[in-house]
C-alpha cells in the first residue's frame, strides 16, 4: 500500500521559519520523498482557522472554503500559505505519483462572528458564522449542539461548539465540502480528525459518496483518528466498515504506546510485541501504524525520546500502512538518506521486501526474530530486534527458505554500527540471525 508521510508537526511553520510558505517548503521535498518510496502526503488542515491567539495549525475551523485566498482572520494566507501554493503542491505530488490526504476537521468550529443564545438550554455560545468571506457553509446556532436533531452530544471541544451532523443542512454541507476538496482542489482522501465526536455514519457517508476525477469514478482513501483502546478502535472499524464499499482505516494508537515503551522504558520485554492488544494484530489491513504525531508533544502525551529508529524498524517491516512523521525524518535527522541506517532505508525495505504474512520465529525478553513470507514479487525478509545493550544477540531459527543467502540491507544500533555479516539458510531452512546491541537488522533473501 505504500508509506505515508505526515507532512507537518505542531507549529512547524514557525519552528522551521516557513511561516506562510509551508506549502512551498513541502514542494521542495516532494521529488526526494517520491524517490525514497513514499506514496502519500498527509497535509495539515488547509482551511482558514480562527487564529484567535495568533497563527493556527488549523484544528479550529472558521471558513472551510477559504484555503488562503480571502482577507480574514488576520491575513489572506493560512499559516501554511496561499491557495495557489496548495494547488501547486497537490499537482506536483500527483506528478510524482504521491497522493494528498486532507485533514478533515468536522467535529467543531471556532472564531464565530458573534454569540447567540441557544433556546434549548438558554446558554450563549459562539455559533454565528455569517460573515465567512467564501460565502459558503454559513452557520448559526441550529447547526450546533445542543440541537433538536439529536440529544447525545451536549459537550464542546474546549470552547469550540460541536457541529450537529444530523441537521440535514450540516450533513449536506459537509458532504459538499468533501466533494469539493476531492474533485476541485485535488485531494485524494481524508484523515478524519476526532471521529469519537460524531457518528460512524458521517465517515461512512463521505467514504461511499460518488465522486469523479478526470471523468472517471473515484473512491477516496480514509483514515480515522480514534484515540482509544484496541477494542474500541476495532469496534469502531467494524461499525463504520460494515456494508461499506470503501472501507476506512484507523491509526494504531495502542501499538504506538507499545513502541514508546520499547524505546523509553527500561526492562521492556520484547514478548509484548508478539501479544494482542493492537489494531494491526486484529485488523492488519485496516491499521495505519505510526511512531509519533503532532499530538505527542509533551505533558500527558510525551513523544518518544530514545532510540526512535527501533520503533520505525518495527512499523516499516510489519503489516499495516506505516506513517512517518516529518519532524522525525527531517528535524531529528532520522532519514539518514544514502545510508542503510535510517528511515529512508527502512522505507525501501517496506516497498521492495515487506509483504506476505508475519511469522514470529523467535521471541524472548531481549530478542525478536520475524519473517515476512513475501507476495506479489516482493521476496519477504527477516527482521531481528535486539533489546540487550551489552552485546550482539541472535538465535537459530527455522525459516521458509532453503539454501538461500541473506544480506543485511538495513540496520542500526545505539552502540555498534558495524556492517552485519551475511547469513545463510541451509537445506533444512535453519539459519542463524543476529542484531547489534540495542539495535536491529533487516535481512533480505537473495532469491
Amino acid at each position: 500500500m505504500g508509506v505515508m508521510m505526515q507532512a507537518f508537526y505542531w507549529d512547524c511553520p514557525k519552528v522551521d521559519n516557513k511561516e506562510f510558505t509551508w506549502w512551498n517548503y513541502i514542494q521542495e521535498k516532494i521529488p526526494a520523498l517520491a524517490a525514497a518510496g513514499f506514496s502519500s502526503l498527509w497535509l495539515p488542515p488547509a482551511h482558514k482557522p480562527a487564529n484567535i491567539d495568533g497563527a493556527s495549525m488549523g484544528y479550529d475551523p472558521y471558513d472551510y472554503y477559504d484555503l488562503g485566498e480571502y482577507d480574514q482572520k488576520g491575513r489572506v494566507e493560512t499559516w501554511f500559505g496561499s491557495k495557489q501554493a496548495l494547488l501547486d503542491l497537490i499537482n506536483l505530488a500527483h506528478s510524482h505519483n504521491l497522493t494528498a490526504i486532507a485533514d478533515m476537521v468536522i467535529n467543531h468550529n471556532n472564531g464565530a462572528d458573534e454569540q447567540k443564545v441557544n433556546p434549548i438550554d438558554g446558554k450563549s455560545r459562539w455559533t454565528e458564522f455569517k460573515k465567512v468571506k467564501s460565502g459558503k457553509f454559513l452557520r448559526d446556532w441550529k447547526c450546533f449542539h445542543p440541537s433538536s436533531y439529536e440529544t447525545w452530544d451536549g459537550a464542546t471541544f474546549g470552547d469550540m461548539p460541536d457541529l450537529c451532523h444530523r441537521n440535514p443542512y450540516v450533513y449536506i454541507e459537509i458532504f459538499n465540502l468533501a466533494k469539493w476538496l476531492l474533485e476541485e482542489i485535488g485531494f485524494d482522501g481524508f484523515r478524519y480528525d476526532f471521529v469519537k465526536g460524531y457518528g460512524t455514519w458521517v465517515t461512512k457517508a463521505i467514504q461511499e459518496g460518488r465522486y469523479t476525477k478526470n471523468g472517471q469514478p473515484f473512491k477516496p482513501y480514509g483514515v480515522a483518528e480514534n484515540w482509544s483502546s484496541d477494542r474500541e478502535i476495532n469496534d469502531w472499524l467494524k461499525d463504520v466498515n460494515e456494508w461499506n464499499d470503501n472501507p476506512v482505516d484507523a491509526f494504531d494508537f495502542p501499538l504506538r504506546y507499545k513502541l514508546k515503551d520499547l524505546c523509553d522504558k527500561f526492562g521492556f520485554s520484547l514478548r509484548q510485541l508478539a501479544t494482542d492488544g493492537t489494531v494491526v494484530k486484529g485488523q492488519p489491513f485496516s491499521a495505519v501504524t505510526f511512531v509519533d504525531n503532532h499530538d505527542f508533544r509533551g505533558g500527558d502525551t510525551p513523544p518518544i525520546i530514545n532510540d526512535k529508529l527501533l520503533a520505525y524498524s518495527f512499523i516499516l517491516t510489519h503489516e499495516g500502512y506505516p506513517c512517518v512523521y516529518w519532524q522525525d525524518y527531517y528535524n531529528l535527522g532520522l532519514a539518514k538518506e544514502g545510508t542503510p541506517n535510517g528511515i529512508t532505508a527502512l522505507v525501501k525495505v517496506h516497498e521492495t521486501l515487506a509483504a506476505g504474512s508475519t511469522n514470529i520465529l523467535w521471541v524472548d525478553d531481549n530478542l525478536y526474530i520475524m519473517q515476512r513470507t513475501g507476495r506479489d514479487g516482493k521476496p519477504g525478509l527477516v527482521f531481528v530486534l535486539n533489546n540487550r545493550g551489552d552485546r550482539w544477540n541472535g538465535a537459530w531459527v527455522s525459516t521458509q527458505w532453503h539454501n538461500v543467502e541473506f544480506k543485511p540491507v538495513a540496520w542500526w544500533s545505539r552502540q555498534q554500527m558495524d556492517t552485519p555479516n551475511n547469513q545463510r539458510a541451509y537445506a533444512d531452512g535453519r539459519a542463524q540471525f543476529w542484531a547489534p546491541p540495542r539495535g536491529y537488522v533487516v535481512y533480505a533473501p537473495q532469491v
